[in-house]
């Protein structure tokens, strides 16, 4: 009991009650290493600070989901991909999942205020909300959570960082051309 509870207190993405077994790789790219998660199905995480890994991550080169998600951030960086498609799994609130499914709606090259994607959800006094869900976004990119800019169209808040920010809306800026 004593090594569940030492799983469990980790920093990760491991869901505890279910025990899932993480897989994870890194890629990288133009914003820094990347560390991609899978529970072996579909992406669970992409992450581009540096982050202890889950207790229970297991090598993950070989997983289908880890290789088609490298290979298409691969050419979305090189300009050659747009939209990803992959499975992915998104554990949240459904407050936050309800985020996340608008964040995916933001076409690439384009964004949207925190007010904005507040409305689009039904909820425009919720913009500050709606902040907390973007940074909770545990697929960064592929989820473009960097989309979403300060109503002032100020770049705000980013868990991979202003400047990661900004380098990603350029790339797409100057690809959407």
């Amino acid at each position: 009991m004593a090594s569940m509870a030492l799983l469990c207190s980790a920093p990760s993405v491991v869901n505890c009650r279910n025990l899932e077994v993480n897989y994870l790789t890194y890629l990288d790219s133009p914003v820094g290493r990347l560390s991609l998660y899978s529970d072996g199905e579909a992406l669970t995480g992409i992450y581009m600070e540096s982050r202890k890994p889950p207790l229970n991550a297991l090598p993950g080169g070989q997983i289908a989901v880890l290789k088609s998600a490298a290979g298409q951030l691969k050419e979305y960086f090189a300009g050659a991909r747009r939209d990803f498609d992959l499975a992915v799994t998104l554990h949240g609130t459904a407050f936050q999942q309800k985020v996340w499914e608008q964040l995916k709606k933001i076409p690439y090259g384009e964004t949207l205020s925190y007010g904005q994607l507040a409305m689009r959800i039904g909820q425009p006094t919720a913009s500050r909300a709606v902040g907390l869900a973007n940074g909770r976004n545990p697929v960064s990119i592929v989820i473009p959570c960097h989309r979403v800019i300060g109503a002032d169209g100020s770049l705000t808040g980013y868990g991979g960082g202003i400047q990661r920010k900004e380098w990603l809306l350029e790339h797409e800026r100057n690809m959407a051309r």
